[in-house]
């Protein structure tokens, strides 16, 4: 073994003999959290790197995958539920080719790829029900790529056209909706599912599209007011108005003196009205006009009737026939008006106001109420209503509810400063542990200074007085030479050659060694100067 190495271990064993039993237990517990920090991290970086192979699989396409990548003998994890499959980053597009060669994952709709597969001997039925499945699935794909949307289904009921029918049946759809985990749509979003259907097919409106989610709510229904739905327009409208009118009665009595309360009827189902208009031409001119007028004049015989005979040309018979017939029409002005009213359009409405009769000086009732009528639009033909009153408002209420809130607000700032109080006890006393630690190492650090320092055979300290061989040794002077002892030469002692040692730490080797060696001669003489070194220090 290098000489440096050994010299390593041998301070690094010296250092860790000196080390108390409370620095071994902490050294112990730090080398041991070095261990298992380096065994965490060489595992996570000797983990692969996983990249999601196929996600929004159904269950039976997420176990043919799984059951895969298994016969392939490829690591794999499963999130979202199952439905997104994580594999190897490496093993990606090997595994999607693989998976593509086996049908995986199986389509959920064609679309008009169905028109591949069929031939120029398919009958009209055929091609009426391919067509009608292939707007069905490129509909339910393009419903199921809307975020929150793991599964779509599409159902079209369009009736066949005929000539021989006079009144045609509006084409109905339903469609069959599965969010994600978690999720839920909007209505917005029902919405755009609604006008997204109803556009792709000719002849569809809006409210025949029927809307239904994986938990059985509908969320769009058959001759309903949108996906929103007649309560929640009738909703929305109140809170709309009611705020329109509260900003306008707070900015004219002051905020607290008035109190607003509306209720909205909305229609439930779409009507339609067709109103046909005749009027006459100007002039009053009669309607029809017929009239037949027939003259005959002469001798002989009527023409066209059996058994006579035209007289000839040149014989002198003479004869006139004229006959006139008028029919007359006069156009009839004719005007036809169809109204049509969407569910969702309000029906009635009522509005009550409620004023502070001590929180105002002076109230004129009919001026609010005419206010309040032209804000929310009050309309007395079809039986809207406006109330006023003044009223004295409880204030104890009021109080109850201040009070609650400020309780709750009191309650809610202890709880913060106890939980800062205790993230701050937490904080103190981690960093008291390491001021503690750190106030150890130091005075640890110094203990073992001063005991260096009040080593004899460490202090080097010149005197003038003369001294003998031993006391020279000790004090770190020159030897001298003993009479009562001959100088006895030190034994050879082969040392491990160290890399470049220090001049004072060799000193201090040799020094030693000469006092042990004078010690074992004379013990006697090393025990009275010993006594005598330590009277003087006490002295001192």
């Amino acid at each position: 073994m290098p000489a440096a190495v050994t010299s390593l271990w041998s301070r690094l064993r010296a250092t860790i003999a000196g080390f108390t039993v409370a620095q071994r237990t902490i050294a112990i517990i730090g080398v041991a959290v070095l261990a298992m920090g380096i065994f965490a991290l060489a595992s996570w970086m000797s983990r692969p790197t996983l990249t999601p192979l196929f996600s929004g699989l159904s269950a039976s396409d997420a176990s043919a995958v799984v059951e895969q990548l298994r016969s392939a003998s490829v690591e794999y994890q499963l999130t979202d539920g199952g439905s997104t499959v994580l594999v190897p980053e490496g093993a990606v597009y090997e595994q999607r080719l693989a998976a593509a060669a086996s049908g995986l994952p199986s389509p959920e709709s064609a679309g008009y790829s169905l028109f591949d597969t069929m031939g120029v001997t398919s009958s009209e039925f055929q091609q009426s029900v391919t067509y009608k499945r292939a707007i069905e699935g490129e509909l339910a794909r393009t419903i199921g790529a809307l975020e929150n949307i793991s599964t779509a289904s599409v159902q079209l009921a369009i009736p066949e056209e005929s000539v021989f029918v006079s009144q045609q049946v509006a084409p109905t759809a339903s469609v069959f909706i599965e969010t994600a985990p978690g999720a839920d749509l909007a209505p917005e979003q029902v919405e755009a599912i609604v006008h997204l259907t109803s556009a792709s097919v000719s002849g569809m409106k809006p409210e025949n599209v029927a809307v239904v989610d994986a938990a059985g709510r509908t969320l769009s229904a058959i001759g309903g007011a949108g996906a929103r739905g007649t309560d929640q327009q009738a909703g929305a409208y109140e809170t709309r108005m009611t705020a329109s009118v509260q900003q306008m009665l707070d900015t004219v009595l002051g905020a607290g003196n008035a109190t607003v309360s509306v209720a909205a009827e909305m229609q439930q189902a779409t009507s339609e009205r067709v109103d046909e208009t005749y009027t006459p031409v100007d002039g009053a001119l009669p309607a029809t006009e017929e009239t037949s007028s027939e003259t005959y004049t002469g001798t002989g015989a009527q023409p066209g009737v059996l058994g006579t005979e035209l007289p000839a040309a040149g014989t002198g018979g003479a004869g006139t026939y004229e006959s006139t017939q008028t029919n007359r029409s006069n156009v009839v002005n004719k005007t036809v008006e169809s109204v049509s009213t969407p569910a969702g359009a309000v029906a009635r409405q009522t509005v009550a106001v409620a004023v502070n009769a001590d929180g105002t000086d002076v109230v004129d009732v009919d001026q609010l109420e005419a206010l309040v009528t032209s804000a929310a639009g009050i309309d007395p033909a079809r039986g809207d209503r406006v109330t006023v009153e003044l009223v004295a408002f409880d204030d104890q209420g009021a109080a109850a509810a201040q009070a609650a809130l400020d309780a709750a607000r009191e309650a809610e700032e202890a709880e913060r400063a106890a939980e800062t109080l205790q993230t701050s006890i937490v904080a103190a006393a981690i960093v008291l542990g390491l001021v503690a630690a750190t106030i150890a190492g130091i005075v640890v650090v110094r203990r073992r200074r001063a005991a260096a320092d009040d080593d004899p055979m460490m202090t080097l300290t010149p005197v003038d007085e003369p001294i003998d061989r031993f006391d020279a040794l000790t004090r770190g002077l020159a030897t001298p030479l003993l009479d009562e002892a001959p100088t006895v030469p030190l034994p050879a002692v082969e040392l491990d050659p160290e890399p470049d040692p220090e001049p004072v730490q060799v000193a201090l080797d040799r020094r030693r060694a000469e006092i042990g060696d004078f010690a074992r001669r004379d013990p006697a003489r090393t025990a009275d100067l010993l006594r005598r070194l330590v009277r003087d220090s006490s002295d001192a």
